[in-house]
């Protein structure tokens, strides 16, 4: 009896949740995908997935809005946001194949293309204005500048940053840190990031384990501690970036930017960043090298034939 994709797709998710080891949320963004998917080309079956209905499907995506974005109104889903329903699509054609169900190959379906990808960066002069911008001794400034170094020394993704325990161990220059698909990583402490994460948690007074917590009375009760949120460092972050005087948008995400050009400009292999970065492809890692090679080229053009 052939089984209808309602019942495959469950068993697929719970397949990419358990065997695949995906967290929670890729999980439930693959079932909105898929789902939008089979409602929109009414597909019961896998012989109803076909290359007209994924024509169809992609013709419909292409027509949809995207989000509206401050003062402006909406355009067309972005080509990027369009992929990422093909490309769930595409892994569970694959999981059909490696059971054996006779279905469209996977290889039918290709990706929109998208514009290369643009990084934004700072320059080394307005990131340490950013480093230097908490100075003072109050646990607020202790804490943003334990932050700030951490980001910069790590490459550590924000939500990864907010999940630290508080019982790192400082005497090591390492530690290891859960990433995408529950992947374990070593990242590297800088003796500047030592330093500031010893200074913040010697003005601690509370017993809280994780490694960064409010510091104003936010909470419901007098006293309560609150864990930071992701939006909440990428306020502090903000904040920091005005004071220290720089015009451009800065997120933790630009400083992990910041972090890996850092390693490739100094001479660092790819790979050894790929593994730093927490990037399950090379080819995520290697948009970093186009920042780089625009630096060989700059060097190319300073001293190369000079007379």
């Amino acid at each position: 009896m052939t089984q209808d994709l309602k019942s495959l797709k469950q068993q697929f998710l719970e397949y990419i949740e358990i065997e695949r080891g995906r967290s929670l949320k890729t999980v439930r963004n693959y079932d909105a995908y898929l789902e939008r998917f089979l409602t929109q080309t009414n597909a019961k079956y896998p012989k109803d997935i076909t290359d007209d209905s994924i024509r169809e499907f992609r013709l419909w995506l292409n027509r949809q809005e995207g989000r509206r974005e401050r003062g402006m109104s909406a355009g067309t889903l972005k080509k990027k946001t369009q992929n990422y329903y093909l490309i769930a699509l595409r892994i569970f054609l694959k999981y059909l194949m490696k059971r054996g169900i006779e279905a469209l190959s996977p290889d039918r379906i290709e990706l929109a293309k998208v514009a290369e990808r643009s990084l934004d960066l700072i320059s080394l002069d307005e990131l340490e204005r950013l480093l230097k911008a908490p100075d003072g001794e109050d646990l607020k400034s202790l804490r943003d500048k334990a932050i700030l170094e951490l980001l910069f020394s790590t490459g550590l993704r924000v939500s990864e940053l907010c999940s630290l325990p508080r019982d790192i161990d400082l005497r090591k220059d390492e530690f290891s840190v859960r990433g995408k698909g529950e992947k374990v990583r070593v990242v590297f402490l800088s003796d500047s990031a030592k330093e500031a994460i010893k200074k913040y948690l010697a003005k601690r007074g509370d017993m809280e384990d994780v490694l960064f917590i409010g510091t104003g009375s936010v909470g419901k009760k007098k006293g309560e501690i609150t864990h930071l949120t992701t939006r909440s460092v990428e306020r502090i972050v903000a904040q920091y970036a005005i004071k220290a005087g720089i015009s451009k948008k800065v997120t933790p995400h630009v400083i992990r930017h910041s972090f890996a050009t850092d390693l490739l400009g100094n001479g660092a292999d790819i790979r050894s960043v790929q593994m730093m970065l927490g990037h399950a492809s090379i080819s995520t890692t290697q948009i970093y090298t186009h920042v780089t090679d625009k630096a060989l080229r700059e060097i190319h053009k300073k001293f190369h034939s000079k007379k």
